[in-house]
């Protein structure tokens, strides 16, 4: 079953927004109107579907800026769930006091809550829903049990009329999460080869081995990639500095977005713009540099045909 009969959508390109500039994170300052609005601008050349990851005052500005200005997007919209549970796997801090996980509850129930208000909101703009992001994963600092983002998911279901996913890393997919394969009404997988010290020339062959291995093994239930991408710079804390550039990034992005289209694969591109909030206070941190463009807004090589007077 393809994507586009699951979700009711055309074939089109796909990524992945998230607006803050410099000086801007989320839960400090905000991208205002004006900004998000250049960025939509630029955005609107080369992709129809968006994904948000928060029901923040972001996510609302996004929505309020595509519905006053007619802007053709579709959003994929997410409500970004934080730890319920310990984990004590996770490299750079996933335990909490029990009064932090308690008070989470409540914080990630608000969150669905504002997620279905938005969905209703503006059912014409959003076409699906996510549940969450890389919540369920080993090494993830948000842990949520399974069993609870399938009431989540069942929340939402019974009160929004949009299709409804859950993103998280393609290994929970094959094991861990097959319960929730049942609840959700499409598959949302991402893949990072680069990661995964796979480099340029390993990296297309990997990303499909990834997809295939979930969609064959759930051959009923629609897969999209909400995640898939190549950072340009490295400190090389988790990926070696000799595998990230812009050139492998150009070649990566192009090769992926060729593929997904000939397949008919919903695939979100990470990300748009590079994010200096994020990761460590390290110039090279390659949390921060993902983006096709940067965070001034300068396309990187990738996009420089495609964007030159910018």
């Amino acid at each position: 079953m393809k994507y586009t009969q699951a979700l009711d959508i055309a074939p089109g390109k796909a990524i992945c927004y998230s607006g803050f500039r410099e000086g801007q994170s989320p839960g400090g300052v905000f991208p205002t109107y004006k900004e998000v609005k250049e960025d939509l601008l630029i955005l609107q050349h080369q992709w129809k579907y968006l994904r948000l990851y928060d029901c923040d005052k972001h996510a609302e500005t996004v929505l309020e800026v595509i519905q006053k200005e007619k802007l053709d997007f579709k959003i994929m919209l997410g409500a970004y769930i934080v730890a319920e549970a310990n984990n004590y796997g996770c490299p750079w801090g996933g335990s909490y006091p029990e009064d932090q996980l308690e008070e989470n509850k409540s914080i990630n129930l608000k969150q669905i809550k504002k997620l279905i208000d938005l969905a209703n909101k503006y059912p014409d703009i959003i076409f699906s829903l996510s549940a969450g992001n890389e919540a369920c994963v080993d090494w993830t600092d948000h842990y949520v049990p399974v069993e609870k983002v399938i009431e989540y998911v069942k929340m939402i279901k019974k009160e929004a009329k949009q299709p409804v996913t859950f993103c998280e890393n393609y290994l929970p997919w094959l094991d861990k999460l097959k319960s929730l394969v049942e609840v959700v009404d499409f598959i949302s997988i991402h893949t990072y080869p680069v990661w995964e010290y796979k480099n340029i020339h390993e990296a297309m062959d990997y990303t499909k081995s990834n997809y295939y291995a979930v969609a064959d093994t759930y051959p009923d239930k629609p897969v999209v990639i909400t995640e898939a991408g190549w950072t340009t710079y490295s400190n090389g804390k988790g990926i070696c500095p000799s595998n990230v550039s812009e050139e492998f990034q150009s070649i990566y992005y192009n090769d992926l977005v060729d593929w997904s289209l000939d397949t008919d694969i919903l695939t979100f591109v990470f990300e748009a713009f590079d994010e200096s909030w994020k990761g460590s206070n390290e110039a090279l941190e390659p949390e921060k540099h993902w983006g096709l463009f940067t965070v001034s807004r300068k396309p990187k090589k990738v996009m420089q045909d495609l964007f030159s007077t910018l």
